[in-house]
């Protein structure tokens, strides 16, 4: 045999070899993640593998913000110092757009990798980083799944109903408008947002009397914490109470991030009876004012 037909079995199988040669090497999950934000915190704990998420922060523990904060007990937590978070040996660090820069420099330059999410302003980025957090932790069976889910319970509670007008109010006297999470959510109950009538877009004040001279059938406000806060107590005027028919307060934990949850605060929201409804705020006693 020839020195030619010697090569032609290795010709053959040529261009299958650079073709593996040429793909990029599989990246491996990494199996030490550190979450810092009361959102990836949420994300990662329903897309992690068992035991792949080994510290986050102490407000996923908090009941008033986290629908995940019964599991959470189970979790350990860190304190967001850079110190603290080096000396678990973390493979990934998942931040926040707004966790402190300082912070995760010292972590970059320490070795670690960072990787920083924004926030959710939409549903629609509410799917963007499903997706992500699942790409991140090499999750991304998972992240599929929980996106189909959320998509099939979204196509239900769009039920395509008007449900009139709305108005979202909170301390300080702001409002959300259409292209924020709290005005998309609105919009996906069957809400109008009273805030298109004055051309808010994004969170900006309204002053009450504006408000209440817009006519909203529906006030939404978050849940109002414990102990005296004169930022809330403009939620407490008289004109509010007297005003707008209905009132109802959405957990803080079911729409601060953009998370499935969400999908908890479009049902309150949707509430047919007054039985998730509470009326509007009585008028507070003389003595009180």
């Amino acid at each position: 045999m020839g020195w030619a037909e010697g090569l032609r079995p290795i010709l053959r199988w040529l261009p299958a070899a650079l073709i593996l040669l040429a793909a990029p090497a599989a990246v491996a999950a990494p199996q030490r993640v550190v979450s810092m934000n009361l959102c990836t915190d949420q994300l990662a704990m329903l897309l992690a593998a068992p035991d792949q998420l080994v510290a986050i922060s102490r407000l996923t523990r908090d009941p008033r913000m986290s629908p995940l904060a019964e599991r959470a007990q189970a979790l350990p937590l860190h304190h967001s110092s850079a110190e603290e978070i080096h000396l678990l040996r973390p493979d990934l660090v998942i931040a926040g757009q707004f966790t402190p820069g300082p912070v995760l420099e010292m972590l970059r330059r320490l070795g670690h990798r960072v990787e920083a999410r924004p926030p959710a302003n939409s549903i629609a980025d509410i799917r963007t980083e499903i997706t992500a957090m699942g790409n991140l932790l090499g999750r991304e069976a998972q992240a599929a799944a929980l996106l189909a889910d959320f998509d099939r319970q979204l196509a239900e509670l769009r039920d395509g109903r008007d449900r009139g007008r709305a108005a979202l109010y909170y301390a300080n006297g702001f409002t959300s408008g259409r292209e924020t999470l709290a005005g998309d959510i609105l919009a996906a109950a069957g809400y109008r947002n009273i805030a298109d009538d004055f051309g808010i877009t994004g969170t900006a004040a309204l002053p009450v009397e504006q408000l209440v001279l817009a006519g909203p059938e529906l006030l939404v406000t978050g849940a109002t914490w414990p102990g005296h806060s004169r930022s809330e107590a403009i939620l407490d005027h008289p004109a509010l109470a007297h005003a707008v028919p209905r009132h109802v307060e959405v957990a803080d934990r079911d729409w601060v991030c953009g998370t499935p949850f969400v999908l908890r605060a479009i049902r309150a929201l949707q509430a047919p009876d007054a039985a998730q409804l509470t009326p509007p705020r009585p008028e507070p006693p003389r003595s009180a004012r």
